[in-house]
């Protein structure tokens, strides 16, 4: 299961991971301490109001479902707060997080009916990547996921291709855009991954087909805009944007809470 269930998770993206106070942040916390909003029974004492009360991070984070297999099934149910657990517990989180991701984008290339020609690779790398997943703690904390990374993104540019043919447009991968003014741009099937949108100006860009896998598109204003068909968008990427009851969003995806 890639979709996060917090009612079968220890609170570990609570615990296990750092922040600094900051925009997304109301305070700091290092990495194996409790939120200070952390309940006993693992719930967000918060939940309702994050983004009021300063905790707008928490909101866009996505675990592709990772908390509970770590939780569930790495460690059967035994939770951090026995003490011999917690080291080992933090380290294979955010490992099992970055499997689960690779995982999320290898299914949704396998949607894909233009990628057809290499679904067979993918579903075999999709396999083999939620083999490392069912190790024990040592076997999950010892994956080496910059290769798996690598051997996945080679599959995952491929398949982009081949559902961008015939409408590829601008190649703006890795590209600097921070700020970047693109109100009605025209961005269908560019190829946006891993490009910095923060505080980018989209409002009503056309961004249908775009390749937008790891695009930063934090406080980017979606306003109007059309995203309808574009590749491997997240919950977190729409999360951390700024939209509005025009933005037309991916099949699949809701639109955030906090849209106007």
């Amino acid at each position: 299961m890639l979709k996060a269930d917090c009612a079968r998770c220890f609170g570990l993206c609570c615990v296990a991971l750092p922040f600094a106070a900051s925009a997304d942040f109301a305070v700091d916390k290092a990495a194996g301490e409790p939120c200070g909003n952390l309940l006993a029974d693992f719930r967000c004492g918060i939940h309702a109001d994050l983004r009021g009360r300063g905790f707008s991070g928490c909101t866009v984070f996505d675990c592709f479902g990772a908390g509970q297999k770590v939780s569930q099934e790495t460690f059967a149910g035994r939770d951090w707060r026995q003490q011999s657990l917690a080291q080992q517990m933090f380290t294979v989180f955010p490992v099992m997080r970055q499997l689960h991701e690779l995982l999320w984008y290898l299914d949704a290339a396998l949607g894909m009916p233009a990628a057809r020609p290499v679904h067979g690779d993918l579903r075999r790398m999709l396999e083999e990547t939620e083999r490392l997943t069912e190790g024990g703690p040592e076997a999950v904390a010892g994956v080496d996921v910059a290769k798996v990374r690598d051997d996945a993104n080679v599959l995952l540019t491929r398949a982009s291709e081949m559902a961008r043919a015939g409408r590829r447009g601008r190649d703006l991968r890795g590209a600097d855009l921070v700020g970047a003014e693109l109100k009605g741009a025209d961005l269908r099937g560019a190829c946006l991954r891993g490009a910095c949108l923060i505080a980018a100006d989209l409002r009503r860009a056309d961004l249908r087909a775009a390749d937008l896998i790891g695009a930063d598109l934090r406080n980017a204003d979606l306003a109007g805009a059309d995203l309808r068909g574009s590749l491997f968008v997240t919950r977190s990427q729409l999360s951390a944007a700024r939209g509005d009851a025009e933005t037309r969003v991916p099949e699949g995806l809701e639109r955030p809470g906090h849209w106007l």
